[in-house]
């Protein structure tokens, strides 16, 4: 029987199940090429690698950057365009839409086309979008924050803060009152904020769509190419280089929170706010500006690398038989790995896209893995989102101090975690159910230690007629009226100014009006208040009570319990991130081969969807109802939260992060059960594979035999015909 009709009979996609990356091609290579060709082959292919593994890290750093970058601004967008949290949390999700309109096919049709120069492609969409978020800057005016105080032309003397004593009996009956409603004259129609955020919704949509090919195909060229004991440690390299992004970008923006928003265009002396108060924007559009080129410069590297490389020669199983290894040279996957990796039409694609989708989600292993990870992104995005307002609400840090603290503290952390994970998978050489066993472990772990956060609270700053009332009975108000009092009643005072000051007393008022304040002196910061009559009404005896510019500093309870909540959140954050590359690899693992870029991109495409774009808005409403003191837009309307309720606050933040956390670990129970059940089936198979091997061997020494006994019998034949000749002679 001959060799060739034997691999024929073979079924192909058994043959690629057995050998999908060919081990005898390097011999090949040397027999017909020369063994200096293969080398040179082999070290061009390891140098293309190492440049794709360098660009790829340099485009999630840009992409970690920007995005971070975004986070950090979340209070400054909510400031400048006098919008409440929920909103901001929109355009904090706008980037997962962008994603949510192409993942899919991207992931799937990408796969099959140009790797890298589409990456190159998204990573200009990226760049593009970031410049478009910082436009608005340009498009609108000056920042107006609200404020009570007004200088007096040409004089060091201001206007007195109780207008009251200036008016006239007919004034006061007649136009007192038109401090407490908003303009609405002719500076109004010029006001356009509340469009212009539309804007930074729109450009974040077109850096979502922009940074869609850079993670699924990114990963999967990675895992294609590179051998595979070494894929997972570039996989946690490459994760580890996004999370180093994230530590620049919240620096980032803590410089330029630092930085007042229309620096070089305002006499800052004249300003009377500071980068603690409520009301301070910081330069928010700058960070935009340098993200951008730097995202535009990751673009580059893209287009000069190949659409793929030479394939190991060790990936795939360990051994093949001859058949195998012969048919596999004659298959067209001895120049791509997989038959997916072939040029086609899209029309052929796009037939195949729907029966291939409904394969993936057939896995349940993948399903279950899905929705765990959808319910911990809700968990993590939220808190990541929210975490430096957090830090500036609960802790009275200022903006600039919680972005800087996020990234060279926090950030790091996770960095360092991410990178010993993927070590550590490496050296131990984890299985499946290793590494999803270390991934649960070190999150069960983090999630315990969390749960004392909820011990290190502080108590609510202390503001008059809002967190205490006038006559020093401790409680919460929540009614505008309670900021009026006895000591201001001679006053004409607006309830929706905010403008705070802070008395001798240590409390902290609302505006100069509502303590009571009858002249000031000074201008911008260096502003004093005289004469303030509800700090005497607040316990202080007599004599010339003074009040000064902004909140009074925070409370030394907080102090003492910032820095254990900073170390916690370190250790935490080092646990939990110990098993994000186990856990990604689980991810991989689980699924056949060509199926690898379609589970990837679905994936990000269901976690986007049902995470990123959801958790910064609900988060943001739920925050949203444990705000105080509205502030007020210029034209009316509620604005952005002056001061929110910190024990409400830190319950619900906390609260809603713990509880979807809990949820995710119940599903991780029947994870494992499906995942030691997949695995039981893959062993089966794999003996079946093995048997089929083992036949193939078997018939291929039959035919050996038979070709020997053939050959014997026509010998014996030829010998016997030679001795009957010899014997009739």
């Amino acid at each position: 029987m001959p060799r060739n009709s034997i691999r024929v009979t073979l079924p192909k996609e058994n043959v690629s199940h057995l050998c999908r990356m060919e081990p005898a091609a390097k011999e090949r290579g040397t027999t017909e090429n020369g063994g200096s060709s293969s080398t040179r082959a082999q070290r061009s292919s390891c140098t293309s690698l190492k440049m794709f593994l360098v660009a790829l890290s340099f485009a999630y750093f840009a992409k970690a950057l920007s995005g971070s970058y975004m986070k950090s601004t979340i209070t400054q967008l909510e400031r400048r365009f006098d919008i409440p949290s929920y909103l901001t949390g929109v355009i904090d999700g706008s980037f997962e839409i962008g994603n949510l309109l192409v993942i899919a096919f991207v992931s799937y049709f990408g796969a099959k086309l140009h790797r890298p120069k589409i990456i190159a492609m998204g990573c200009v969409l990226m760049a593009m979008g970031t410049f478009i978020i910082a436009l608005p800057h340009f498009l609108i005016g000056r920042y107006k924050f609200e404020t009570s105080i007004r200088s007096s032309v040409n004089s060091t003397n201001n206007l007195s803060p109780c207008p009251a004593r200036l008016l006239s009996p007919a004034a006061l009956a007649s136009g007192d009152r038109l401090s407490k409603t908003p303009s609405t004259g002719t500076g109004c129609e010029g006001e356009s904020n509340l469009s212009m955020w539309i804007y930074v919704f729109l450009g974040n949509v077109l850096r979502g769509i922009g940074e869609t090919p850079v993670q699924p195909l990114g990963i999967s060229y990675i895992d294609d190419f590179a051998r595979e004991e070494n894929a997972a440690f570039y996989i946690g390299c490459v994760q580890t280089i996004a999370v180093i992004g994230p530590v620049f970008g919240y620096l980032l923006g803590s410089l330029c929170a630092k930085i007042y928003v229309d620096i070089g265009f305002v006499n800052m002396e004249s300003i009377t706010i500071s980068p603690g108060d409520a009301r301070w924007v910081g330069a928010w559009w700058l960070g935009y500006l340098v993200a951008g080129v730097i995202t535009l410069l990751s673009a580059i590297p893209f287009w000069f690398l190949p659409r793929s490389l030479p394939i190991p020669s060790d990936r795939g199983p360990a051994q093949c038989t001859p058949e195998q290894t012969s048919f596999i040279k004659d298959s067209p996957l001895l120049e791509h790995k997989y038959q997916a990796d072939e040029p086609a039409s899209f029309l052929e694609m796009a037939k195949d896209f729907i029966p291939t989708l409904k394969t993936l989600l057939g896995n349940p292993v993948y399903l279950i893995y899905l929705c765990v990870t959808i319910i911990q992104l809700n968990s993590l995005i939220g808190m990541v989102t929210y975490k430096p307002k957090y830090i500036e609400q609960h802790y009275g840090q200022s903006a600039s101090k919680a972005n800087f603290l996020m990234g060279t503290i926090n950030i790091p952390a996770v960095a360092l975690g991410i990178f010993t994970g993927g070590l550590l998978m490496k050296r131990l050489k984890l299985s499946i159910m290793g590494a999803a066993k270390f991934a649960f472990g070190t999150s069960l772990i983090g999630y315990f230690l969390s749960l004392f956060f909820f011990v290190m609270s502080c108590e609510n700053a202390k503001v008059a007629g809002i967190t205490l009332p006038y006559n020093r009975v401790v409680g919460v108000s929540y009614d505008e009226r309670s900021v009026f009092s006895a000591c201001n009643s001679d006053c004409v005072c607006s309830d929706r100014d905010w403008d705070p000051v802070c008395g001798e007393n240590g409390i902290t008022y609302v505006s100069p009006c509502l303590a009571g304040c009858q002249t000031s002196t000074g201008s911008g910061k260096n502003t004093v208040f005289s004469n303030c009559s509800c700090a005497v009404a607040a316990g202080l005896s007599s004599g010339n009570l003074t009040a000064s510019v902004g909140h009074c500093p925070h409370r030394d309870d907080c102090d003492r319990v910032f820095p254990y909540f900073l170390a916690l959140s370190v250790i935490t954050s080092f646990i939990i991130s110990l098993g994000g590359t186990p856990g990604y690899m689980v991810l991989i693992r689980c699924i056949k081969p060509q199926l690898k870029s379609l589970a990837l991109g679905f994936h990000t495409l269901s976690t986007r969807t049902l995470a990123g774009i959801p958790a910064p808005i609900y988060f943001g409403a739920i925050i949203d109802t444990t705000c105080l003191k509205w502030g007020q837009k210029r034209c009316g309307g509620r604005g952005a939260c002056r001061i929110y309720n910190t024990t409400a606050y830190r319950i619900a933040y906390l609260g809603l992060t713990m509880g979807l956390r809990t949820v995710s670990f119940l599903l991780c129970i029947l994870g494992f059960m499906l995942l030691k059940r997949h695995l039981r089936r893959e062993e089966r198979s794999a003996h079946q594979v093995a048997n089929g091997g083992a036949e193939l061997e078997v018939l291929r020494k039959e035919e050996v035999l038979a070709s020997n006994s053939d050959q014997s019998l026509r010998t014996s034949t030829t010998d016997y015909n030679n001795t009957e000749r010899e014997t009739r002679l």
